[in-house]
Order: structure tokens, then C-alpha cells, then sequence
């Protein structure tokens, strides 16, 4: 049977058709009414098995509506994912009918229907213009209710008479093609075919086009420089610098290669290196990451580790389609760490972007409107971090008018592991390549080449299947796998599927290789060779193994509900070989591969430098509130708040800080990732540094600038210059032949060489995209230094201002006459930082930029609402990178460092005796992106509770003694993300603690899984749902597939005889949405719920968020609470459907029993009905709430995210260790 349903929010539950109706009020500002129903088609379901899932997988009983027809009244169109795009939605809903039906061939297609009033026709296309994006959707036929067709794929095509062509048909040909490779390459190819005596097939061809593209071998950077000149007022300064180049070319005896912007970019690596100065580089034919040794302390002890880091960009799939885009621009930052076997847990991201407040109607042909670009790139970047469970610590946006030609879109993450737990070797004759992981669609097919492309007018309407698909609760299985060291050691060499896909993921990870694609695990049939040869689709990872290992490897991989297979063996015979039918597709000579395509040679000047425009505003009190409420130094809450900044349990300063979270921090510290680990002294730090400004007038002193900013802050944040490794991303124009636009990556490079030298500082990696162009818009000159180090928990620091009367001390950084960095005064200046800051003197530091002195103190304010009295002899909004301001305890001397004034314990900024009142500066620094990026719900949801009425009629908790050491079951659904740090949690208080994944990836599997959590449930005393976001927090709805899992029979049997002999149960976040949808909270049993019941919705603001919250424990009838009433706690939440809500009798019920746990509480310890305090709006405060027989304990707060040393910016952040009294309870 087919069938076609609609669901409906209730009124109160519906956040996003307001926030549909907000953007389509921008395009047609006479729309009345917008209303969203979210449409599922489901195939191959009977009624029966239709029935039994409908409410536990479509349908939330609580908070939706179902439709069995159309139940738009007005206009109305519906969307749907164009056939072969990943769609999370119909996935889940398609795991959860398997869970509890035998229908594992059930099929789902999900869509929308907008049902509008208010509109026009011609404004109607207006509206599906702005909602529809063509790259990945479009329009869905409600009269049709069919599964997309299957075609069977022909088979690849020879391009007969390729080789015996003429000079006018290779260019016709080339022409019609499209290829990304120039037409001497091809030129090239034919050259080679020749020597084979054969024509190529298609997709050789397509092959060498990915193989080839920028993307994956860096042409433009791999270009021989042959001709360099340098012309204007910096002549003779790049003269020096150059001349320097070469001499160290010489003497590491490189002076036969050809120089390129390749080989300026990593000689100081090189140089540093042979010189002794980078001794903990690891250097490896393998890595994908920039990989350095360090030495990790913890619990009193040190080991050896690797410390991974790389830089990703997704510029041209997020300009074209911004949710993947980006996305996968974090996904694929993820993976190359993780195929070097590191767990990655550390991340920043940095974008770039035009104008995002204009006026939709002023998008360019061809273009998205920035607004939407920048939003749906945020949802995109934060719902793949989110999922998989990794802290994005550091966000920030560059606004410029170049970026209109180009979205910047990158992503920096840190990984770890133990030197131990990784085995590097070289692939021998025999050994076999497994692939793992996600399974192969035609989303991705051509990525590689696409953006390698100049964009046009017609690009977002041609591109549908080059952007890539994320799927985050696939790669953090692999996650998962790889920290295990009995796996990791099996692998030889591992390679992560991105860019070019299969071509190049299996392509390159051994001389010689013979690819089998027809064992690719598919998504959907159809896929013809050359797409299986070239699909980027994301989560999957290429690794060699002895041959002798392929059953084990497997088995792990199961176990971790991982599809693997084996797809290719390495040979001797020194070619890359790949069959798809049987046939052989491809057959290329690996010599002729390692070619990359024809030399590339060309000419370079530089004459676009300038000096540097310092127009400095008067300092006004106009002028100070204008530059904080400038775009590119305003108040970025909303956004920032978007991206979960605690999970895993490592951060060691939140995002904002100080007890008002208002102050930004310089980077991003976490500590290591040590499983089973105390207390973890070791931590990485990471900061960016990049001013478009400043390189729009000079490329070269934009560079240098760009490193000395990325250093600063590193220091300002307590480390030590010297651990700095350093990791650049290029983004320039389409420089084409253009002797003059090739000067532009040529100076900026010089500038950061001339940086890398003077500090004694390495590049070690780095990443480059060429593509910056649109019409006759480039995007500007952009090299962005990104700086990571180890450093020491005990050192670190934050801006804001800590206590009035210390002393705030300026160094302002005086560039030299040809507007370099002052390289000498900035190395003494880090070193005193660094001392004073292990002294206990030095207790904040704030790096100046955009906004000068005046801009950075008004920041350093913020968080705590002090103030300060401050003189200085400069101009206050002055633009000054390299300048630093740091509070002391005590007077501190140093010729480098001017004493400007003290913190003030008001909130009062003085300022060359003009008085600023903190609270003014802040409506206007908040004001920019109050309506892009929101930080308050629309409205605020308020219902008081007589206080004299609580615990009046509270249940016999019954206390047993059980005088044992309690065993803890953690489950692992797909999509949980908390399970390493509330596992560590339970293990610090003494408990045995095990865990499994749940194994779906077949019927078998799935009851062999079940069974086996029935058993661990069995034999423990805690159940422990950890958060996460349960297969992907869908379809529509937290907690759905966990609440499948739990009303399975045997699994529901299991929980009550748990709590029929005594046992607890525990859910954090997600595990407590599992707990309330399931019936288990408030009612003690897992049981069907009906529209009255209480549920966890969508928090009120429409969006994800993090950050710090006190929580007043209001009744302890628990053992998880006992003796914990009337106690505060400031903890961290992440979630997006954190809201609870009930009718105001459920709500006085749990009330007089003593239900409701914990609350949410403001400054003065209220309850707190809205935000900032209570994030979701949950009604009358509820954060907690526990059954009548107070054994099943459910909140949204992750105390688990807490230890000693972590959140340092956060005044009162504490342990709330319900985790102990659980585990005393049976003791």
C-alpha cells in the first residue's frame, strides 16, 4: 500500500511557519499567513504496520495533526528533495518502521507544503523562488504518489576516434565536455592514449578531470612562476623578502624545482625543519591533517600523543546550496584528522559573507540572497557539529563586498590520539582496501570539478549533484571505531572519501590498485560507473589491511552498526584499474596519474599594493556606538549560540563568557581527549587571524598581519608563542593568465613568509581555493592564518574584566616604516604576557582590531558588566592588529607596556574622561543581528505556581540497601553524542559502566542487538540515556527512533523489570525527551501518550542553543537528588527541543507531588520564564522533572560536561554530580 500523509503543529508548537512567514514577508510584504505541514509518502507499508507507526514515528500525539488529504484552504505549493539527494527526514522514518515492523523495504519520500494567504500568482513564484532552492529541490506534484523510477545505467562509452582527432576536434570536444582541466591537458591525454594504442572511456576521462581539478592537486599553487616582477612604493621590500626566499631555497637545494606559490608556501616549514626548529613535525606520505607530537598530561602522567589540525573550505557548494555546503564543510574537516585514526573534539568556523542585511530584491541574477546564504550555511555547519557531537568553541563572520562574488565558507578542527594507537605503513602486493562507512548516491558527482569552476549566472541552476550530503550520525560511528586502538592498529593507511571520491580516496592509497566498484553499498539503484568512480558521498573512509585481517576489520565495523566491504586489492603492476559489470572501466598508468596534467607555467607582478588606509572616526559618543554596531564587530550571540560549545566534555572557556556570556573569547581552548581520564592538564588552543580591509589595500601586509593576529591570540588566551603551528587558507580570484592577478597570492604570501620567518613560526599545512570570482566581482584577497597549540589548563585566561581595581596595561603595536609587523617588539611583548600569566598577574588580555582601544575595552566589559576609567593618548577607534590590553593584579613594568587605567566596579566605560554607560553600549552592539540572528523568543510563554502547594502530596520513596558496586548501561542509538563523558562521569564515582551501539544495518542485526541490550539491561542497575540527537532528531521530532527502540516488546519488558527490582534510570538531554515521549516520565512506565500529556518541544526561539544556565534544585524525592534541595548549579545546555510544556493541571500535579526537580533561575535566583535564563521557555522553569517512585531522573542540563578547570570564563560554573548519589544509592 501507498499512502500519503500530512502533519500539522498544533499552535503552540509551531516554530517554523512564523519564521517562513518573517522570510517571506521580505519578498511579497503583503502575505497574511504561512502554514508549514511537513508531507510524508510511504511505500510498501500495509495498513496494519501504517497504523503501528503512524503515531510513533510520524506523528507526536502531543504536539501534531495528521491529515490524510491535502489541507491547505488558500494558495499553496509544495517542495520535495530533487530524486538522489539525501534526505535525513525519510531515512529515520524508514529505520523507525524497520524497529517496529518486519518491513525493511518500506520506502519514504518527505516534502513540505506551504499553504499561504495574502499572495498573488506572480507573487506566489516569487515565493518559491525564495524557498526552493533548485539545486536540491524542487516543486512536488501532489497528484502523483509514486516512488521515483529506477533506470537501469548503460554501459560506459568509449570515445571512439579520440586518439586520431585534429587540433579543431580536441577543442570541440573539450568545449562540449565542460572539462575543469585545461585544453593542453587534454591535449596531454590524447598524447597518452596514443602510446596505449586505445581510445579512453568515459569514465577515464572524468577520472582525470577530478584527479586533475585544483581542488585535488592544487594547479594553480603547483603553476611554475617564471617571470616575477615588482613594481610601486613596496618594490624594494618584496625584493628582500624574495631574495630571502631563494636563498633558503638554496640552501635546502630545492633551486631545480620550480618556484610557485606551492613552494613559498611551505619552504619555511621545510627550512624549520632542517634547521631543528620544528622537531615534533611528523612527516608521513599518509597524512591529510597537519600532525605535530605533543606530549599529554594527565592524572599525574605524560604520554606521547599526535595533535592533528586542518582547515576546510566549502566555498562553492555553500554558495550554491548553503545547508550542505556547509554541512559537509565541517563533515569533510573532520575526516581528514580522522582518517590519520585521531578523535576529533575541537573546532572554530570562520565565514566570510557580503551584505546580509540587504534587501532581498538586490540579490544578483543567479545568486541567493545573502541573508539566506548565511542562515541556511549556519543550520547547515551547526546541525552536522551538533550531530556528531563535536564543541564548536569559536564562530565568527567576515563582512565584505567581495564575498558577494563568493561565499567563504571554512572549517578548523583539532583531533588526538595516542602515538600508540596509530600503525603507518606502506601498502603491499596483496594487501586489500576496505570501504567503510556511508554508502555511496550521485550527490557529491563532480564536486571536485565544479569548484575548481569560475561561478556564473546559470551555476545554481546546473550544479544539482555536485554538492555533497552530509550525514553526521554515520561518521560519528566511524568516530567511534576509530578510537578504538585494536582497530586502528589493523590499518596500514587510511584515506577519507572527499573530494573526487572513489577515484581518488582509493586512487591514491596505493602505486598500485585494482578497484571492484560493483561491491559500492549503494543508497538507491541506478548509479552508472563513471558516478560510482567520482561520487563524493560523505562518511566513508578507505583504509588497507593485511588480507589476513578483512574478517575482524569487518566484524568491528558491525559492531559499530558500520556497513564495510572489500573494494579493491593493491597489485604491483603499477596502474589504477577499476571494473564496474565486470567490464574495466579505467586503466591509467600511475606514472601518467602523478603527472597532474600538463606543466603549468606563468608569469606574476606586483603592483596592487597600497598603503594602508587609516580613517579613523573622531571618538564621538556617535561614532564609539556606530563602531560597535558595525557588521564586522557587533554582537554575534544569536549565531554563536547556534553550535554546541560543550559536548565532549573538554571546554575550557566557553564562546562567551563572564556571567553575563557577553564576552567573546579570543579562540578556542579545549583539553585532550584522554578516555577514563580525571583530570586533564593538557589543552589545544586555536585562534584565526585575517582583516579583508587591511589585505583589499595590501595583500602582502594582510598576510603578515593575518599570522600576527592568529599569534596574538594564542597568547592573550595564556600560551606560549612557541607551541604555535600554524595552518594557512588561501582564497583568491580566478587569476586565468593574468600576470597581474597572480601577484596578489604572490604577495600575500611573501607577507606570511616574511611573518613565519621573522617569529620562527612554521605553516605546516594549509589549504587553498582560486575560484573567487562572479561576473567582474572577485572576492578579496583572503590568506587567513590559522595558529594551534598545546598548552597548559592552569594558564588559561579570557578577556572579560575580572575585578575592580586591577590595572590595564596597552601594548600598542607600531608596525615598521614599510608597514610590516614590528616582528622584535611582538616576541618580548608574548613572552611577558606569557610569564606575568603563569605569575598569577595577568588575569585577562584582549587583542584590538576593528574599533581600536575603545571597541576592545567596551568587549572586555561586557561579560561581567564592570567598567573602567581609562586615558589614552592615541585615537581611541583606531584599527591597531598587534595591540594587546591586559588586567592585572598588581603593577607591572615593562618598556613596551603604557598603564592606561584600572577596572571599575561599575557600569561605567571612561574613556578620556567621556563617560559611556555599559547598558547604552550594548543595545547598540546587540542591535545589528537582533533580527537575522535572534537571542529572544518571539514570545515568552509565563505560568506561575502557587510555591506553598510544592511536595504537598508527594509519593513513599521507597530505600532499599544494596551494598553493591552498581553496573551502568549506556546505550548508543544512532546520533548519541554524550556517551564517552557520561560514561567517565559514571566511572569517576566508582560504577562498572559498558555500552553498545544498536546494530541496524539488518533485520538480523537488529534483533541480535535488541537481545543483547535486553541481556546488559538485565544484569545492571542503571539505565543511562545519554544526549545526542536520535537519528538525526527525525523525522520532525526529538527522541523518535530511542522511543521505538524502548516500546519494542522485549526492550519495554526489560525497563520495567529494571525498575521492578530497584533499578534507576537517568536521561540527559536527548535520553530525557526519550524519557518523556516515551511515557516513562512523568508516569513511570513506558506506555502510549495522548494530546494531554507533557512533552519536550522545540525551543520557543526556533533554533539550537548553547550555553551556560543555573539550575535551583526545588525537590530532592530522588536518589539522584537526595540531599541536593535548595542547592544551585550553573551547567551547560545544548539542545533544540528543550521546551517543556504541559496544561497547567498536568503541570500543579507534578507540582503538589514533588515532580519537578530542577528549575531554571535567574541572577537574583528566580524562576525564569524566557530567555537568557531559561533558553527554551520551558513553562514555569522546568529543566528536571522525576517519576512518582523518584527512580527515573530526566533533565536537559549536561552536568556530565563539567570537571574541575573547565569553563573557566564563567563565574560559579560547578559540578552538579547527581552521577555520585546514583552510584551511592546501591553502595
Amino acid at each position: 500500500m501507498n499512502k500519503r500523509i500530512f502533519v500539522e503543529k498544533r499552535e503552540l508548537f509551531d516554530v517554523e511557519s512564523p519564521k517562513i512567514f518573517n522570510e517571506i514577508k521580505q519578498v511579497v510584504p503583503g502575505v497574511s499567513r504561512v502554514k508549514l505541514y511537513n508531507i510524508y509518502d510511504v511505500f510498501g507499508l500495509d495498513e496494519t504496520d501504517l497504523n503501528k507507526v503512524m503515531n510513533a514515528t510520524f506523528v507526536d500525539p502531543v504536539t501534531d495533526i495528521v491529515h490524510h488529504q491535502n489541507p491547505a484552504t488558500h494558495t499553496f505549493f509544495a517542495m520535495e528533495f530533487l530524486p538522489g539527494q539525501y534526505d535525513q527526514r525519510a531515512d529515520s522514518a524508514e529505520q523507525c518502521i524497520a524497529l517496529l515492523t518486519n518491513a525493511t523495504h518500506a520506502k519514504v519520500r518527505s516534502g513540505r507544503l506551504i499553504d499561504l494567504e495574502g499572495v498573488t500568482a506572480t507573487e506566489l513564484e516569487k515565493v518559491k523562488s525564495l524557498l526552493i532552492n533548485k539545486v536540491e529541490s524542487h516543486e512536488k506534484n501532489l497528484e502523483v504518489l509514486e516512488y521515483p523510477a529506477v533506470e537501469t545505467p548503460h554501459d560506459v562509452a568509449t570515445h571512439d576516434g579520440f586518439t586520431n582527432w585534429d587540433a579543431d576536434e580536441l577543442k570541440k570536444f573539450y568545449t562540449q565536455h565542460g572539462f575543469a582541466f585545461g585544453l593542453d591537458d587534454l591535449e596531454h591525454i590524447q598524447r597518452y592514449f596514443q602510446t596505449e594504442n586505445r581510445n579512453p572511456t568515459e569514465t577515464e576521462l572524468k577520472v582525470l578531470d577530478t584527479y586533475w581539478s585544483d581542488h585535488c592537486r592544487h594547479t594553480t599553487f603547483e603553476t611554475e612562476l617564471t617571470d616575477i616582477s615588482f613594481e610601486g612604493a613596496f618594490k624594494s621590500t618584496l625584493e628582500a623578502i624574495f631574495n630571502d626566499y631563494l636563498e633558503k631555497r638554496k640552501f635546502l637545494v630545492r633551486e631545480q624545482k620550480p618556484i610557485s606559490l606551492m613552494d613559498l608556501a611551505t619552504v619555511c616549514a621545510r627550512y624549520f625543519y632542517k634547521t631543528g626548529k620544528l622537531q615534533n613535525l611528523v612527516v608521513s606520505d599518509e597524512i591529510n591533517a597537519c600532525t605535530v607530537t605533543i606530549d599529554v598530561e594527565y592524572d599525574g602522567k605524560k604520554e606521547p600523543w599526535y595533535l592533528l589540525f586542518k582547515n576546510e573550505t566549502h566555498n562553492h557548494p555553500t554558495e550554491i546550496e548553503p545547508f550542505g555546503g556547509a554541512s559537509t564543510c565541517l563533515g569533510g574537516a573532520i575526516r581528514d584528522p580522522l582518517s590519520g585514526r585521531s578523535f576529533v573534539y575541537q573546532a572554530m568556523r570562520l565565514t566570510g559573507a557580503a551584505d546580509v542585511l540587504e534587501p532581498i530584491e538586490n540579490t544578483l541574477p543567479g545568486k541567493l540572497p545573502q541573508r539566506t546564504i548565511t542562515k541556511q550555511a549556519a543550520n547547515g555547519y551547526s546541525s552536522y557539529g551538533n550531530q556528531i557531537g563535536l564543541a564548536t568553541t569559536q564562530v565568527s563572520e567576515i563582512y565584505h563586498d567581495g564575498y558577494k562574488a563568493k561565499r567563504m565558507e571554512v572549517g578548523f578542527v583539532v583531533g588526538a590520539a595516542p602515538i600508540d594507537w596509530v600503525k603507518r605503513e606502506q601498502p603491499k602486493e596483496g594487501d586489500i582496501v576496505i570501504i567503510l562507512g556511508g554508502a555511496t548516491g550521485r550527490d557529491g558527482v563532480g564536486g571536485a570539478t565544479g569548484s575548481s569552476k569560475e561561478q556564473d549566472e546559470s551555476s545554481i541552476h546546473t550544479m544539482s549533484s555536485e554538492v555533497q550530503k552530509g550525514n553526521a550520525v554515520e561518521e560519528r560511528k566511524i568516530q567511534r571505531l576509530f578510537r578504538k586502538p585494536e582497530v586502528t592498529t589493523m590499518i596500514k593507511k587510511s584515506n577519507d572519501f572527499g573530494a573526487g571520491g572513489g577515484s581518488v580516496a582509493i586512487g591514491e592509497i596505493a602505486p598500485s590498485i585494482e578497484v571492484n566498484l560493483d561491491v559500492l553499498p549503494l543508497k538507491y539503484e541506478g548509479l552508472n560507473g563513471t558516478e560510482l568512480a567520482i561520487s563524493e558521498s560523505q562518511e566513508r573512509m578507505a583504509v588497507v589491511i593485511a588480507a589476513a585481517d578483512k574478517e575482524k576489520f569487518i566484524a568491528a565495523c558491525n559492531a559499530e552498526n558500520i556497513v564495510a566491504v572489500e573494494v579493491a586489492k593493491v597489485t604491483d603492476n603499477g596502474r589504477m584499474q577499476m571494473y564496474w559489470r565486470g567490464n574495466k572501466i579505467v586503466d591509467l598508468s600511475r606514472e601518467f596519474l602523478d603527472t597532474n596534467g600538463c606543466p603549468k607555467k606563468q608569469n606574476a607582478t606586483v603592483n596592487h599594493l597600497q598603503n594602508i588606509k587609516n580613517e579613523t572616526a573622531e571618538f564621538t559618543e556617535a561614532d564609539f556606538l556606530t563602531a560597535l554596531a558595525d557588521k564586522n564587530v557587533a554582537s554575534k550571540k544569536g549565531l554563536i549560540e547556534m553550535f554546541d560549545s560543550s559536548v565532549g566534555g573538554t571546554t575550557v572557556a566557553m564562546p562567551l563568557g563572564g556571567k553575563y556570556q557577553l564576552t567573546e573569547m579570543e579562540g578556542s581552548v579545549q583539553t585532550l581527549p584522554v578516555l577514563g581520564a580525571k583530570n586533564i592538564e593538557t589543552v589545544s588552543l586555536a585562534s584565526w587571524g585575517y582583516d579583508a580591509g587591511t589585505s583589499s589595500d595590501n595583500s602582502m601586509i594582510g598576510a603578515a598581519n593575518a599570522v600576527v593576529e592568529s599569534v596574538a591570540k594564542i597568547v592573550a588566551m595564556g600560551g606560549r608563542y612557541q607551541n604555535i603551528r600554524l595552518s594557512f587558507q588561501e582564497y583568491f580570484e580566478k587569476l586565468g593568465n593574468n600576470p597581474q592577478k597572480w601577484g596578489k597570492p604572490l604577495a600575500s604570501l611573501l607577507g606570511a613568509y616574511d611573518a613565519q620567518m621573522k617569529l620562527e613560526l612554521a605553516a605546516i599545512g594549509g589549504k587553498d581555493s582560486m575560484s573567487g570570482t562572479f561576473g567582474d566581482i572577485n572576492v578579496p584577497p583572503t590568506l587567513i592564518s590559522f595558529a594551534c597549540a598545546d598548552g597548559e589548563k592552569k594558564y588559561i585566561i579570557s578577556p572579560e574584566f575580572k575585578k575592580a581595581g586591577n590595572h590595564l596595561y596597552l601594548f600598542e603595536h607600531k608596525p615598521q616604516e614599510n608597514g610590516l609587523p614590528n616582528y622584535d617588539a611582538l616576541k618580548q611583548v608574548f613572552d611577558f604576557i606569557h610569564e606575568k600569566i603563569k605569575a598569577g598577574n595577568i588575569v585577562s588580555a584582549k587583542t584590538i582590531k576593528e574599533g581600536g582601544v575603545a571597541v576592545a575595552l567596551s568587549k572586555m566589559s561586557f561579560g561581567n558588566r564592570l567598567g573602567c576609567n581609562v586615558n589614552y593618548e592615541g585615537e581611541p577607534l583606531a584599527k591597531s592588529i598587534g595591540s594587546i590590553i591586559v588586567e592585572s593584579n598588581s603593577e607591572i613594568s615593562h618598556s613596551l607596556f603604557k598603564k592606561i587605567g584600572e577596572v571599575a566596579n561599575n557600569e561605567e566605560l571612561i574613556i578620556n574622561n567621556s563617560t559611556f554607560n555599559i547598558q547604552h553600549l550594548l543595545a547598540s552592539y546587540t542591535s545589528t543581528f537582533k533580527q537575522l540572528f535572534p537571542t529572544v523568543e518571539p514570545k515568552a510563554e509565563k505560568i506561575e505556581l502557587d510555591a506553598s502547594l510544592n511536595n504537598t502530596e508527594p509519593s513513599n520513596i521507597i530505600i532499599k540497601k544494596h551494598s553493591i558496586t552498581p553496573k551502568v548501561f549506556a546505550p548508543v542509538f544512532p546520533g548519541t553524542n554524550c556517551e564517552f563523558e557520561t560514561k567517565n562521569a559514571f566511572r569517576k564515582e566508582g560504577a562498572t559502566v559498558t555500552s553498545l551501539p544498536i546494530v541496524n544495518i539488518s533485520h538480523q542485526h537488529l534483533e541480535e542487538s535488541i537481545d543483547a541490550w535486553v541481556k546488559e539491561i538485565s544484569n545492571s542497575q542503571i539505565l543511562v540515556l545519554s544526549g545526542g540527537f536520535s537519528a538525526g532528531d527525525e523525522p520532525d521530532g526529538s527522541a523518535k527512533f530511542i522511543v521505538n527502540v524502548l516500546k519494542n516488546e522485549k526492550m519495554k519488558d526489560a525497563v520495567h523489570a529494571l525498575l521492578e527490582r530497584d533499578g534507576l534510570i537517568l536521561g540527559i538531554c536527548n535520553g530525557f525527551q526519550a524519557l518523556v515521549k516515551s511515557g516513562l516520565l512523568p508516569y513511570g512506565k513506558i506506555q502510549n501518550l495522548d494530546a494531554d500529556s507533557p512533552t519536550l518541544a522545540h525551543n520557543a526561539i526556533g533554533r539550537h542553543i548553547s550555553q551556560m544556565v543555573t539550575v535551583k534544585v526545588v525537590n530532592d524525592n530522588s536518589p539522584w537528588l537526595k540531599g541536593m534541595k535548595g542547592n544551585s548549579y550553573t551547567i551547560p545546555i545544548s539542545h533544540g527541543e528543550g521546551r517543556f510544556v504541559a496544561a497547567k493541571d498536568v503541570l500543579e500535579q507534578l507540582w503538589r507531588k514533588g515532580q519537578i526537580a530542577t528549575q531554571y533561575i535567574d541572577h537574583d535566583g528566580n524562576v525564569a520564564h524566557g530567555m537568557p535564563f531559561n533558553p527554551n521557555n520551558s513553562l514555569y522553569g522546568i529543566e528536571g522533572i522525576t517519576s512518582e517512585c523518584g527512580k527515573i531522573f530526566g533533565r536537559m542540563g549536561h552536568p556530565e560536561r563539567y570537571a574541575e578547570g573547565l569553563m573557566k570564563n564563567i563565574p560559579g560554573a560547578n559540578y552538579h554530580n547527581i552521577f555520585r548519589n546514583g552510584v551511592e544509592y546501591f553502595k
